[in-house]
């Protein structure tokens, strides 16, 4: 088994190319999820706008190199990764998992000298000093299958086919480890904008609890509420894409 790559390349999807010095929208996916999953993203927001997607390693294309089961030091990796694209206008989206990454990937960046986001969406996760005790990773792989019908993020019928299972419990598991187990390090926040997003029946986390983000940054804050669950991004994709292109519409690359 390989080690996890450094390479931007290997890091970032782009699925629809488009003129350059276009604002650029990272995606950071779910627990268990993948760079595709922001495929529908880019092709509605393109090409006004350049989404780019995460691919962690341990699924899909990168299924040969190991999956990094801790967010600090996925973090640190994706940073590495992002850092060629913050020379221009550039902004995160991350759900669920991916929240919490994108959020801790921005500290880095502002760490790291590089101009503040344009802003990061936040979306479907109760904010870093939020916290709940949860033990998913802990459970079976019938445990683990359960959360996942819950949830309702993947397809009933996949979850059915042990080979479905076999390919993806793995990242699951992983994912869930690293974050059932992130505690925020204290007295850290952005500079640059926030904007949550949450269902309003999302499981997951409460609309106070996402609304707690506004505790993270020292620049604005805007919470939207959509109906629907965890996924109310694939349940409402339309509305979702609508409000997320009108909250990109003022930002520099626009």
């Amino acid at each position: 088994m390989t080690l996890p790559s450094t390479d931007t390349e290997a890091w970032i999807r782009t699925y629809h190319q488009g003129p350059d010095g276009r604002l650029r929208l990272l995606c950071f996916p779910h627990a268990g999820g993948s760079a595709s999953f922001f495929f529908p993203v880019s092709a509605q927001l393109a090409p006004d706008v350049d989404v780019r997607a995460v691919q962690y390693p341990g699924r899909q294309d990168r299924r040969a190199e190991p999956n990094i089961d801790n967010v600090p030091d996925l973090a640190d990796a994706i940073r590495d990764a992002v850092l060629p694209l913050a020379e221009g206008p550039l902004a995160f989206f991350g759900h669920s998992m991916g929240a919490v990454l994108a959020y801790e990937v921005a500290l880095r960046l502002e760490e790291a000298g590089a101009p503040p986001l344009a802003r990061l969406f936040v979306s479907g996760r109760r904010a870093p000093s939020r916290h709940r005790e949860t033990t998913v990773h802990q459970r079976d792989d019938r445990g683990v299958v359960e959360e996942l019908r819950h949830l309702s993020g993947t397809r009933s019928d996949l979850l059915s086919d042990p080979e479905t299972l076999e390919m993806i419990l793995p990242a699951v598991r992983n994912d869930y480890r690293a974050i059932e187990t992130y505690r925020p390090a204290p007295g850290r926040t952005l500079t640059c904008p926030i904007a949550a997003y949450v269902g309003d029946s999302d499981p997951q986390v409460t609309i106070d609890e996402a609304g707690a983000w506004a505790g993270h940054t020292s620049g604005a804050f805007e919470l939207r509420v959509f109906r629907g669950g965890h996924f109310y991004l694939t349940d409402h994709a339309g509305d979702v894409v609508r409000v997320l292109s009108d909250d990109l519409a003022g930002l520099p690359g626009r």
